[in-house]
C-alpha cells in the first residue's frame, strides 16, 4: 500500500496522482490534505512517514509547493529516506542506490504528466542491494 499526502500547494497534483493510482489498481491511503485551504505541510509529511516507518504502508508519496519542506519533515522520522525528485533519473537512482521509501515532489516545480512518470519510475524500481549501497544506507541510519 502507498501512503500519499500533501499540503494545500500540492493538493491538485496529489489528486492527479490518486487518480493514476486508482486507474492502476494500486492500493493507497490518502491522509490529506483534502482542499486548497492553507495548511501546514509538516503534519502531512510526518503522517505519511509514520505509516511507512511502521510498515503499514510500503512506500509513500508527498507533495508540497516545492517538495522541500515536506521531505525535510518526513526525514525526521526514524527509518525514512524521503527523496525529492523532479525527474525520472533521480527517482530511479533514489530507489536503486538509496532505497528511498518516500518520493517527494513539488507541485509548483513540475506538472502532472511528468509527476506521473516519476511516480511510475519510483514505484517500479527496486533497490539494487549492491553491497556499497547497503553499506552507505547503514551509515545513514547510524
Amino acid at each position: 500500500m502507498i501512503a500519499i499526502g500533501s499540503d494545500h500547494g500540492g493538493y491538485a497534483l496529489k489528486e492527479e496522482i490518486v487518480k493514476y493510482l486508482k486507474e492502476q489498481n494500486i492500493d493507497y491511503k490518502d491522509i490529506g490534505c483534502y482542499s486548497e485551504e492553507s495548511c501546514d505541510y509538516p503534519q502531512y509529511g510526518k503522517a505519511v512517514a509514520q505509516l511507512v516507518a511502521s510498515g503499514e504502508c510500503e512506500k509513500g508519496i508527498l507533495i508540497c509547493g516545492t517538495g522541500i519542506g515536506i521531505s525535510i519533515a518526513a526525514n525526521k522520522v526514524k527509518g525514512i529516506r524521503a527523496a525529492l525528485c523532479h525527474d525520472c533519473f533521480s527517482a530511479q537512482a533514489a530507489r536503486e542506490h538509496n532505497n528511498a521509501n518516500i518520493l517527494a515532489m513539488g507541485a509548483r516545480v513540475i506538472g502532472p504528466g511528468l509527476a506521473i512518470k516519476i511516480v511510475e519510475t519510483f514505484l517500479a524500481t527496486d533497490f539494487s542491494n549492491d553491497e556499497r549501497h547497503v553499506r552507505r544506507i547503514s551509515q545513514i541510519e547510524e
